[in-house]
């Protein structure tokens, strides 16, 4: 195979590169991205100048900034960043992250008001403000000027700002509708940095280091789910070698307090950072995470790290008992529709998000989790491949079935009426059927066979350079076939770990997560059990310095008769 041949590839992994669509010639590029080959101008956004210009001024002028952002992860990070280059040049910004149960999402007029009262004259808003009409409308009527940087689907009317920077509005040809907000906001300041030192603004003094700040970058362009191909992949890579370093006071004393102690990867920031930096907007103090990632006080650091790792822990045993009760609510019909929805009085509306993606990724359809209180209904939705959940919520709004709302493809938030629910769900199924995604039914998808021998350190290393995965960079996924546990035993409350042996030889370490009470964790811990052909990835396990093959067990089913075993 000419990819595996020319960079010295396993063929596997060369087959596994043909299958995404990486050709010969961007091989190397794919396999070693960086920021200098992929990094856009960031004028070709729209208003973009015009917002750089707006920034530049108001930092030469000593003008005070105030920053509003959203309280998940990737307005925590997109915040942090712009608070650490305005300090970094000698500002005191105001922050402001609403209170998600008494202000809900997004920019409202008396908070605005309130950081002009402060001494704000500019307010940027940070992945959030491209519907906030009225809220902008009323701040611009007040004299405060308004510059929105975000991500999300726009609607052909846009707030009354200096500028909007969204490449998802209509009239943005950038090409860039991929980025988070966080993506968004640091092209945002590259353009800020090049207007001043067009200004002079630098002479006799060091710019801020903006590639510093591409750990943060990382975190909410991971957590914020957007495909990890193209200018995003390479915003990981690279943050995630700054995070390598632990400058941040905020990342080290939240890995620190989370017990991470191997090499970050995205699945850390995805699965153990990120959660802990949502926990504050989910049921503790919405700000908490930007401050955390925006502090350079170690002591301070500290004292919001161990809060929020309190808060994860309490977050999670709200999670499970709302995840419990709409899973009994959607198990119990006969159909749950092209959506899933599940609505509940009493429901957290901080966890819904986390609810609504493990339960998209059980029915294997977009799913919207609504927690109701008072007649009104907040909810969040997570969808899956090939629909656009994002357009759904617009167009429901559109309709004025929604009192707000709005996301992106993969992700989406409203709030509704409790009584237009029923109307909502009905126009949800429709639009989802007409977007023509097919059946809704579960779909395994594999990159090759693997045989356990041939499942070594090099091989596993070398499918990690594929990565970082996540949405639109999927993990690749091997079969085994014919795999014997042996040594299995439970660790932890509920995973099986083993060893795997074959019939052609060879031995790899292999764990199977929450797995004891299942019938594949009952299998592999049953000494006499048949044969198995198990689905999973392969990864590097890395321990007291020493690294070997390990397979995640995801799914398995015996060998029966005729299967060539």
């Amino acid at each position: 195979m000419a990819l595996s041949q020319r960079h010295g590839l396993p063929e596997l992994v060369g087959r596994i590169l043909a299958a995404r669509g990486v050709a010969v010639d961007d091989a190397e590029a794919y396999l070693d991205p960086t920021l200098r080959a992929l990094m856009p101008d960031p004028s070709a956004l729209k208003d973009m100048d015009r917002a750089a210009d707006r920034i530049a001024r108001a930092i030469e002028a000593g003008e005070r900034i105030a920053v509003f952002g959203d309280y998940d992860v990737d307005g925590a990070t997109s915040a942090a960043l712009l608070l650490r280059y305005l300090r970094a040049l000698g500002g005191d910004p105001l922050l402001h992250i609403p209170d998600r149960m008494t202000e809900g999402y997004g920019p409202n007029a008396p908070a605005l008001r309130r950081l002009q009262e402060a001494g704000a004259g500019l307010a940027i808003t940070v992945d959030c403000g491209t519907m906030a009409l009225e809220p902008l409308a009323a701040a611009a009527a007040g004299g405060l000027d308004i510059i929105v940087l975000d991500h999300h689907i726009a609607a052909a009317k846009l707030p009354a700002a200096h500028a909007v920077v969204n490449p998802n509005r209509l009239d943005d040809s950038s090409g860039l509708g991929n980025l988070a907000a966080c993506g968004v906001t640091f092209l945002t300041l590259v353009a800020v940095n090049r207007a001043l030192r067009r200004d002079g603004a630098f002479a006799g003094r060091a710019e801020p280091d903006l590639l510093g700040l591409l750990d943060l970058v990382a975190l909410g362009t991971v957590c914020d789910v957007v495909p990890l191909t193209g200018l995003n992949r390479a915003l990981v890579i690279q943050g995630l070698k700054v995070m390598a370093r632990r400058h941040n006071p905020g990342l080290r004393a939240l890995s620190d307090v989370a017990r991470v102690t191997e090499r970050i990867g995205a699945y850390h920031l995805g699965y153990i950072l990120g959660p802990r930096v949502n926990a504050g907007g989910r049921i503790g103090r919405s700000d908490l995470g930007a401050r955390l990632l925006s502090t350079e006080d170690e002591a301070e650091a500290a004292e919001i790290a161990a809060i929020l790792d309190s808060h994860n822990d309490d977050r999670k045993t709200i999670e499970a008992e709302v995840q419990r009760a709409a899973m009994a609510l959607l198990d119990g019909r006969d159909d749950p529709g092209p959506v899933a929805v599940a609505a509940g009085e009493g429901w957290h509306p901080g966890v819904v998000g986390i609810v609504a993606g493990r339960l998209k990724d059980r029915y294997d359809r977009p799913t919207c989790i609504v927690a109701l209180e008072g007649g009104i209904g907040r909810a969040s939705c997570r969808s899956v491949p090939g629909v656009d959940i994002g357009a759904a919520v617009a167009e429901a709004r559109a309709a004025g079935l929604l009192e707000s709302g709005g996301g992106h493809p993969m992700a989406a938030g409203f709030a509704v009426r409790a009584d237009n629910l029923a109307a909502l769900v009905a126009f949800l199924h429709d639009h989802v059927r007409g977007q023509g995604r097919g059946p809704l039914v579960p779909v395994t998808q594999f990159d090759g066979t693997l045989a356990i021998g041939a499942a070594t350190p090099a091989l596993a290393a070398t499918v990690e350079r594929l990565g970082p995965f996540g949405a639109g960079n999927p993990e690749p996924r091997f079969v085994l076939t014919a795999a014997r546990a042996v040594a299995a035993r439970v660790v932890g409350a509920d995973h099986v770990s083993c060893f795997l042996t074959g019939a052609e030889g060879g031995r790899l370490k292999a764990i199977a997560f929450r797995a004891l009470e299942t019938p594949l964790g009952q299998a592999l811990l049953d000494p006499a059990g048949a044969p198995l052909h198990l689905a999973g990835v392969l990864r590097v396990d890395r321990w007291k310095g020493q690294e070997r093959a390990q397979f995640q067990i995801d799914d398995g089913a015996p060998v029966w008769r005729g299967d060539g075993a």
